[in-house]
């Protein structure tokens, strides 16, 4: 369906922006006043249909959680309201952190969703589970991302890899509960826009609460000091948090080599290591 029989209004202009992954991504102008982002493509129905469920879920954290609403979805299509970007702030950052801490909060009953998952256009093995979460983190994402990655990463690579699924239990700190995560909390999945962070791009599921801080400090995010300080302030991190945070990383760095090759076979082996408090 074309945006105007999704949303039931004309589509008076269409600004193109660019291409990420297998889709396009365009800002459209509709008759009634409002503007609306638009991602697009043929064949990639589960793409959406996961971001769709993930941003719906999300927002059933509570009226105000960090996401925006979903207008609109097909197979082919996914339409957001336009949210201008501004500079981020300290006030907006410490705001952050606490909206993080809340919706983390609103625990489901499982880690994994209720509906096919995908990080970028690569799948995701959502299935519930009870947990414990070291165990459900090593079976559905680990493992399968290191068959995916093997051909980068090397024998010694693929080694170090299998020691972190050996020793998940050990690893992991504490027990926790599922937590309401965003999956896929990289600064470039965080839109500063009126006075708060909103979060785009999800790749949502019952997970660790660790997972999404700590894949705020992969690529660096402005303030994280600050989110991190009113995060724990809300809702306080277990002992040996930091410590934990190169094995939280580890999946998205899996990811990238999948999908990008042997450029981030360093880091993903450097995660590694040190999740397993190796020498460098």
């Amino acid at each position: 369906m074309t945006v105007r029989e999704l949303l039931g209004v004309r589509v008076e202009r269409v600004t193109d922006l660019g291409s990420s992954h297998s889709w396009t991504l365009h800002r459209a102008a509709l008759a009634d006043g409002r503007e609306v982002f638009v991602k697009a493509a043929h064949g990639r129905g589960g793409v959406f249909a996961a971001e769709a469920a993930g941003l719906r879920w999300l927002a059933g954290a509570g009226p105000d959680a960090p996401v925006p609403e979903v207008l609109a979805a097909d197979g082919h299509r996914l339409v957001l309201p336009w949210l201008p970007a501004e500079a981020p702030t300290a006030r907006a950052a410490e705001r952050f952190g606490r909206d993080l801490a809340a919706l983390h909060a609103a625990a489901p009953d499982a880690f994994g969703a209720p509906w096919d998952g995908f990080i970028a256009d690569l799948p995701l093995d959502n299935t519930p589970d009870p947990g414990p979460w070291p165990r459900w983190y090593a079976e559905r994402r680990l493992a399968p991302f290191l068959r995916r990655a093997a051909r980068d990463l090397g024998g010694d690579g693929v080694r170090l890899v299998e020691k972190v699924i050996e020793g998940i239990d050990a690893l992991a700190g504490p027990p926790e509960p599922p937590a309401r995560i965003h999956g896929d909390l990289w600064s470039g999945n965080v839109l500063w826009t009126g006075g708060r962070a909103m979060l785009i791009d999800p790749a949502a599921h019952g997970g660790h609460r660790e997972t999404d801080l700590a894949m705020l400090a992969l690529f660096g995010a402005p303030h994280l000091q600050r989110i991190v300080a009113a995060y724990d302030e809300a809702a306080p991190l277990a002992d040996g948090w930091r410590e934990r945070i190169p094995l939280h990383q580890f999946h998205p760095l899996l990811v990238h080599v999948a999908l990008f090759g042997s450029g981030y076979r360093e880091q993903a082996v450097a995660a590694s290591r040190a999740a397993l408090a190796l020498p460098p």
